[in-house]
């Protein structure tokens, strides 16, 4: 079986926009990476762990945010290295300047034998669907679709924000 991440679309409706939260990646091979670089807070889990669960607990490490429910599942996507990603989409309104990522640690610069700290994630934001179909990286743009499917249908639940 091949690796296997979840994660978490949080969604939430401004006006007439309906938006989706997407996070950064930290580390210095994203720095300078922009359009198809973003993404849904997600990681990998192991074998006998709860996806949705898993999709929780990365949401937290990623964001320093609590998810709270109803959660609606997405279709899985299998990425173009092979990694099958389950989603769950849930009506949320965090702000993203607020973002508090776990940190990750590498050999940087690379061959110098130094090891570096970066954080997980490095900035949220929100995005209307269309800008979030630019942002996010090409094999999670299903979920995107997905997710805009259902709001059109008005099969979503929306908390009332402000």
């Amino acid at each position: 079986m091949g690796k296997t991440s979840a994660g978490l679309l949080m969604y939430r409706r401004r006006g007439d926009a309906f938006e989706a939260l997407l996070v950064h990646p930290g580390g210095p091979f994203w720095a300078k990476k922009d359009d198809g670089a973003w993404s849904i807070p997600k990681g990998e889990y192991e074998r006998g762990e709860e996806p949705l669960e898993a999709a929780k607990r990365e949401f937290i490490e990623e964001t320093g945010f609590q998810p709270h429910g109803p959660f609606t599942p997405l279709t899985p996507l299998t990425q173009p290295g092979g990694k099958r990603i389950s989603a769950w989409a849930f009506p949320g309104d965090y702000d993203p300047a607020a973002v508090r990522s776990n940190a990750f640690s590498m050999e940087w610069p690379p061959k110098s034998g130094r090891r570096a700290e970066f954080p997980e994630v490095d900035r949220a934001a929100w995005f209307d669907f269309k800008t979030a179909a630019r942002k996010i990286v090409k094999g999670q743009v299903g979920f995107l679709e997905e997710l805009d499917r259902f709001e059109k249908k008005g099969i979503l639940y929306f908390t009332p924000f402000h």
